[in-house]
């Protein structure tokens, strides 16, 4: 059975998405937060492709260090692969979490990475 918690960030997530959609130029920035790890995707919603993806599972020496730092980390790698790749701007999906914390410490680390949202 669901927690109200979960319901609530559902309903949270439809909203955002029913505004917020993703190009090939202009790739949806999907992040996930699970209690251990931080997982973060550029989207392609025309398509359904998911152009860039980074994580703290695989970043070394993420495990070390506190969660918000992992963010941090996060946030810098998957700015360095998006603009690899050829993507600097794009559309961040909060994906129904508060932009706070781990999430606001990943988007601040992906802008001053080089990436514009």
């Amino acid at each position: 059975m669901k927690s109200k918690k979960e319901i609530r960030r559902g309903q949270i997530k439809k909203r955002i998405r029913r505004v917020i959609n993703g190009t090939a130029e202009r790739p949806r920035m999907s992040v996930f937060r699970s209690n251990k790890e931080i997982y973060v995707q550029l989207i392609d919603d025309t398509k359904g492709n998911t152009l860039v993806a980074a994580s703290s599972r695989v970043i070394e020496g993420a495990g070390s260090v506190p969660k918000i730092e992992q963010a941090k980390m996060v946030g810098k790698n998957i700015a360095e692969k998006a603009i690899q790749a050829g993507i600097t701007t794009v559309v961040f999906d909060r994906n129904g979490y508060l932009y706070h914390g781990r999430v606001k410490s990943l988007a601040e680390a992906a802008r001053e990475g080089g990436l514009k949202f």
